[in-house]
């Protein structure tokens, strides 16, 4: 019988978008029928360039962030309220993903939808549902209100959510350095982060920085103080990033970004789970734009931890003093051992990561059948 899934991706950030189509790739060459869902019509188009077509289930929940991918928390607390609450907007999703899922063998959350956060609690769903996150952004989701509301209301909210999450059929929590996880029908498991199989260098490929600036990054004096930075080191540059579009030198979509970046002699990125685990798996060395995130923050404190070649780059609205940390950052990283070194070695880890979340999606499949 041929597995048959519906994954929901948010489009909050591009790590979940990424993330999905390796995977619906590799499960549809393993046989599955999958269906993609998104929540963003720019999420619709990434998507879109790699060859996935996935309807919006419907714009209402997002994460909001400033034009430096500062996460605004009142915002976004504003935001999740009124999608929870509003009888026209979780409770309108989740009958359409009653229609669209009825006949599915597994619901991926990736991650952390509210609605899907729901269904994984009622009899009948819980039993498909699987909850796919970071293991740095659950910890921010748990302790979201901490410091902002008294102590037994952030607790209690803490104690919910994690509820909801342990109620489902099987969670996946993934890190860039995880290892896979080989322990059988367990209900809980820790896969590393997925990465795209690079292909061979090719001319086209080979760039000195490889630059990736998801959408909340919009800020031009930013982008400027960036590039400015890496030109005074004489490093040459493949930059994307969909808030830049149409500004000279940026690509506002590459999917061969993974490609260029798992060749380059370093990598410059958000500290995002995704960026990491290329930078991981490749053995890159990576200038990471720290903004404020608090699973990001978490991030960079484990690359730290693992000994990730790396070095931090902050900015705090003055552009020569960003230039200057980029130049800096990224001098160091050029001429470093790890940066002159093949990345080739990476792909058969590559492999091995997407392997393990194929084969682990379809036995969880197979054990919601059963159920």
């Amino acid at each position: 019988m041929t597995p048959h899934i519906i994954y929901l991706a948010t489009a909050d950030a591009r790590g979940h978008l990424m993330r999905a189509q390796l995977l619906v790739h590799a499960l549809r060459k393993a046989g599955a029928q999958v269906e993609v869902l998104t929540t963003s019509e720019s999420g619709r188009r990434f998507l879109a360039s790699f060859g996935i077509d996935a309807p919006v289930l419907s714009q209402h929940y997002a994460v909001q962030f400033d034009e430096r991918q500062n996460m605004l928390r009142r915002a976004t607390n504003r935001n999740v309220a009124h999608y929870v609450f509003r009888p026209t907007r979780m409770l309108y999703d989740i009958y359409r993903l009653r229609l669209v899922a009825r006949n599915a063998d597994l619901l991926v959350n990736d991650s952390f939808h509210p609605a899907l956060l729901f269904m994984g609690m009622l009899p009948g769903w819980r039993r498909k549902m699987l909850h796919v996150y970071g293991a740095s952004l659950k910890t921010a989701l748990l302790a979201n209100f901490d410091g902002v509301l008294p102590r037994m209301l952030s607790r209690t909210f803490a104690r919910i959510v994690g509820w909801q999450i342990e109620a489902a059929l099987s969670c996946i929590e993934h890190d860039f350095a995880y290892e896979a996880d080989g322990v059988p029908d367990s209900r809980r498991f820790q896969l590393p982060t997925p990465v795209a199989l690079a292909a061979p260098s090719t001319p086209e490929h080979r760039h000195d920085a490889a630059v990736y600036l998801n959408p909340h990054f919009r800020d031009a004096s930013l982008a400027d103080a960036l590039t400015a930075g890496l030109d005074d080191t004489g490093l040459t540059s493949h930059r994307v990033g969909e808030g830049y579009a149409g500004r000279a030198g940026w690509q506002s979509v590459d999917p061969n970004w993974a490609n260029c970046a798992a060749h380059a002699r370093l990598i410059v990125s958000a500290p995002g789970m995704a960026a990491l685990a290329i930078a991981q798996v490749y053995r890159r060395p990576i200038v990471l734009v720290l903004t404020d995130q608090p699973e990001q923050a978490s991030n960079v404190a484990r690359a730290k931890r693992l000994g990730l070649l790396h070095r931090v780059v902050t900015w705090r609205g003055d552009a020569d003093d960003f230039r200057r940390q980029v130049a800096d950052a990224a001098h160091e990283l050029a001429h470093s051992d790890a940066a002159r070194a093949s990345g080739a070695a990476g792909r058969q880890n590559a492999q091995a990561r997407v392997d393990a979340w194929t084969e682990r999606l379809i036995a969880l499949c197979a054990s919601s059948a059963r159920t």
